[in-house]
């Protein structure tokens, strides 16, 4: 491969059969950990409802505009949470308030008044409706049944048209609640699918989509076509990164408090797509593994006098909004070069088990060694099911050609939800 742009890499040999199996793979591991459609609809309906609440409610008077959701939800980047006895799904909502709440809430005291009434608005609809509840420095959370969380942000309408996506700028409480800052949640879902829509150049496109083709041809359980995978690589690249931190992190017992934020990682990822993307790699797989590689240079690092770092990932659609703040803890910065340097070594494996063609015994523990035990469990699955179909399909006096050695059944993806 004839690497170009920041830093030398390894030089490796992907094959479009290699691609076309990770790929499937990718897929395969991703919807392992993503909401099924039941949990989709119960996602849709809880938070609708308490949005519907909140609109309504008197004590903000009309105020709140919207609630919609933000993040994960809206970018189709959603996985499970990273403590492994925890079923439900945490989701990011904003409660959207008009320009107008600045008036009651901006002066001396306001954001802290804000917070409180939203808490006691949400207390009373937990009471209601036999919820859980939590209350955070910058939001309310309600812990719904199933153990799905749903995390709601205060933010005040303020367009700032300066700025991309300006249009939907606002502010939202501080930590310490006594004063606003600078956010664009909807700006920042709508420059990720800026980022997504950045169409990959593959060298080998002629036998990867050969390979696929082939692969669809072979098999009973349908895969996805070629340009499906594609249009969505990003959020699936995103998946497979917040999915394997969360393994590398979970069993650690300070895990959740050194692991790489999601809003920091999913930047991180976005960036280097957009960088990467339009270069010629050898397919999703090579592509994937200069993304993993090319994350540590993607944001900036001033060295203190003490030595200490201070790192800068600014959000370029708010002000003064640093996506990398709550990386600016020495442990959390040693983490991540660590999980960033353990990434590239388990897909070195997990590279070296597919094109070396060693079999399904060893491309699922090289499965397991990166992306978990349930990983391991969609993989070997998926491969059961493909096996019991030619089985069944020998059996009837069907001849079906060889395949690729992992296959996902496809289905219409939503990105989890579209504009709000």
């Amino acid at each position: 491969m004839n690497r170009t742009g920041y830093f030398p890499r390894a030089i490796r040999k992907v094959t479009a059969s290699a691609s076309a199996r990770f790929t499937y793979l990718a897929e395969a591991i991703a919807r392992a950990f993503e909401p099924t459609a039941t949990q989709l609809h119960e996602l849709e309906r809880a938070y609708k409802a308490t949005g519907e609440y909140l609109i309504d409610c008197v004590e903000f008077n009309g105020l709140v505009e919207q609630v919609h959701a933000q993040g994960s939800r809206q970018m189709g980047t959603i996985v499970r949470p990273m403590e492994a006895n925890r079923e439900g799904f945490d989701i990011d909502l904003v409660v959207r308030l008009s320009k107008d709440a600045l008036v009651r809430y901006g002066g001396p005291g306001g954001a802290a008044l804000l917070l409180e009434h939203l808490y006691v608005v949400l207390k009373r609809y937990a009471e209601r409706h036999g919820l859980g509840i939590e209350r955070w420095e910058r939001c309310v959370t309600l812990i719904y049944s199933g153990g799905m969380r749903a995390d709601f942000a205060p933010v005040i309408d303020d367009p700032r048209h300066v700025l991309p996506y300006g249009e939907h700028h606002g502010r939202i409480p501080d930590r310490e609640r006594k004063n606003y800052l600078s956010t664009n949640p909807k700006g920042y879902c709508l420059g990720f699918d800026a980022a997504a829509e950045v169409s990959p150049v593959f060298r080998l496109s002629e036998a990867l989509t050969a390979d696929f083709a082939e692969a669809r041809k072979a098999d009973l359980v349908p895969l996805p076509e070629a340009d499906e995978v594609f249009a969505r690589l990003l959020s699936r690249f995103v998946q497979l990164g917040k999915v394997h931190r969360n393994i590398s992190f979970g069993e650690l017992e300070a895990g959740s408090d050194i692991a790489p934020t999601s809003v920091f990682l999913t930047s991180l990822f976005a960036k280097a797509y957009a960088t990467l993307a339009p270069q010629p790699h050898d397919g999703p797989l090579d592509l994937f593994f200069d993304i993993v590689e090319l994350l540590p240079e993607l944001f900036g690092r001033e060295v203190l006098q003490s030595g200490m770092e201070i790192w800068t990932l600014m959000n370029p659609c708010a002000q003064a909004d640093n996506l990398a703040a709550s990386m600016n803890e020495p442990k959390r910065q040693q983490a991540f070069s660590q999980w960033q340097q353990k990434f590239v070594a388990d897909l070195d494996g997990l590279l070296a088990a597919i094109e070396g063609n060693q079999g399904l015994d060893a491309v699922s523990k090289a499965v397991e060694q990166a992306f978990g035990p349930r990983a391991k469990q969609a993989v070997l699955e998926h491969s059961a099911q493909r096996r019991e179909s030619h089985r069944a399909l020998k059996q009837a006096g069907f001849v079906v050609a060889g395949a690729a050695s992992v296959v996902t059944p496809a289905r219409a993806h939503t990105y989890f939800g579209g504009s709000a």
